[in-house]
């Protein structure tokens, strides 16, 4: 019976308006012919790289393998569950707001869409627009977005390299230019766009208002130091109920598991920052994954290691165990 293995997954680039031709602080071979917004890692779509399932679409895999690919914490057994890309804003996103389970249920999507960003690069004043100012309504957003001066109601936050941006469902939001950032985020790309700077491009006022949360949780999350690791360091960068996001720089082999205290395995998503490595797992070969790589490791895999080339930093996300609280944010 084939069993399914560490995934080396082929990073889809999709154009965005407000992208850009350079991704060289992370792709630096790929050449493009049109600006590109953002390069999806682990979307439904996205194919893999490597092994007996190379050129399978991730839904495809995740419907096949079920638990054994995804792991007990996931909430559906069939559909993988998390989402990772890389963004590279060169101009202002649209500001937009996401649904939340509840109000994505209603349009007939699967869930909602809370996510995390880290900040990988940035350049000098790079900022987000996150949230509504204090005592700002819906109606008084509304009237905003009519007269184009929707930016005047955001919070406007810094951002810097190392940064991590917590966006509960709800929560309106832009990004602006000078950053590259990797995105992880309840699987779905259900987003509605309030404001797009006059580029034409659909708005989505009526859903996006009523999905409007005055009370969601957005800010910056600080990092939590992990115990000492015998090849490198670590830090919790996140802990929220859909997704949990740690960060290690490495300089020597070093042994992971796919179970959390309690148990429950999930899958595990590495995405390579700087430098290059590779995953061992029992019974398979080893894989080697570089800067702006993503590796799925299935929770049936139980153990695996990273063994660095020199020393590597990456992320690895997975679906935590019964978090039921959003993150304390700033």
């Amino acid at each position: 019976m084939e069993k399914v293995y560490p995934l080396l997954m082929t990073p889809e680039f999709d154009p965005r308006p407000w992208g850009t031709l350079d991704l060289s602080p992370i792709y630096p071979n790929q050449l493009c012919r049109e600006k590109i917004g953002e390069a999806w890692l682990t979307g439904d779509h996205c194919k893999i790289a490597n092994g007996p399932l190379a050129g399978q679409r991730l839904d495809e895999v995740s419907r096949r393998f079920g638990r054994e690919l995804v792991g007990e914490a996931a909430p559906d057994a069939h559909r993988f569950p998390l989402l990772l890309k890389f963004l590279f804003p060169h101009e202002k996103l649209s500001v937009q707001v996401h649904p939340d389970d509840v109000v994505a249920q209603q349009a007939g999507e699967p869930w909602g869409k809370t996510e995390c960003w880290y900040f990988a690069h940035t350049q000098p004043g790079a900022q987000i627009g996150l949230g509504l100012k204090n005592g700002v309504t819906r109606e008084q957003f509304a009237q905003a977005v009519e007269e184009n001066r929707a930016e005047e109601l955001l919070n406007f936050v810094d951002v810097h390299a190392g940064d991590m941006i917590y966006v509960g469902a709800g929560t309106v939001h832009t990004l602006g230019p000078g950053s590259i950032l990797i995105e992880t985020q309840q699987q779905s790309d259900a987003t509605y766009r309030l404001y797009d700077y006059g580029r034409q491009r659909e708005l989505h006022l009526e859903r996006g208002l009523a999905a409007i949360k005055t009370d969601a949780v957005a800010g910056k999350v600080s990092a939590a130091p992990m115990s000492p690791l015998a090849g490198g360091e670590g830090a919790r960068l996140v802990l929220a109920p859909y997704f949990a996001v740690n960060k290690y720089t490495l300089s020597r082999a070093q042994a992971f598991t796919t179970s959390d205290p309690g148990g429950a395995d999930s899958v595990q998503i590495l995405v390579a920052v700087e430098g290059s490595a590779a995953v061992k797992c029992d019974g398979h070969p080893l894989l080697d994954f570089t800067k702006g790589d993503a590796v799925v490791v299935p929770a049936s895999a139980k153990t695996f290691r990273v063994e660095p080339k020199g020393r590597v930093e990456f992320l690895v996300s997975r679906v935590p165990e019964r978090v039921l609280r959003d993150p304390v944010t700033q």
